[in-house]
């Protein structure tokens, strides 16, 4: 596949639906994870103009920053703590309309004011969180949530076949 996406103007699921078997083809053949996460918040950032797209990956007790697309970011979250920390440590996605209103919040940026963080999943244990911010209020829902799970549940079944 070519390193650029076609998306029309349609509306966000229309978006969602057209990105999709592009990451799919985009990563299928890529056997590097961190490539991989790296050309997927690309996708996302370019595809939605989202202020912040990025992986939070888990080694040992904490989700250390991955690749991303934005301003700098947090390094370390501990689990349970900020959303990501609880997405991670549910093991759920959490759609947070607006940060300054979920007790914990990890401010970053104080341009971000909602987020969706997605677990991603290997062999029912978390690896990891993608997470998403927009410098506007209530900006994410259900179809964000439903679209975005299907990548990360890609991803760990991608990874899953590259360190088997």
């Amino acid at each position: 596949m070519a390193e650029n996406l076609i998306i029309g103007t349609g509306n966000k699921e229309e978006k969602y639906r057209e990105l999709l078997p592009q990451l799919h083809a985009l990563v299928s053949t890529e056997t590097d994870l961190i490539a991989n996460l790296a050309n997927v918040a690309a996708a996302l950032k370019q595809t939605f103009g989202f202020f912040w797209v990025g992986f939070y990956l888990v080694k040992e007790d904490e989700l250390v920053l991955g690749p991303f697309q934005g301003p700098i970011a947090c390094t370390r979250i501990r689990l349970g703590r900020g959303v990501c920390g609880t997405a991670w440590k549910e093991a759920r996605t959490l759609i947070v309309p607006d940060v300054e209103q979920f007790p914990g919040h990890i401010a970053c940026s104080s341009d971000s004011k909602s987020e969706i963080v997605v677990p991603i999943l290997q062999q029912s244990e978390v690896i990891g969180v993608l997470d998403i911010d927009s410098d506007e209020l209530d900006s994410f829902d259900t179809i964000d949530a439903r679209y975005l799970e299907e990548i990360c549940t890609y991803i760990g079944k991608l990874t899953t076949m590259q360190t088997s």
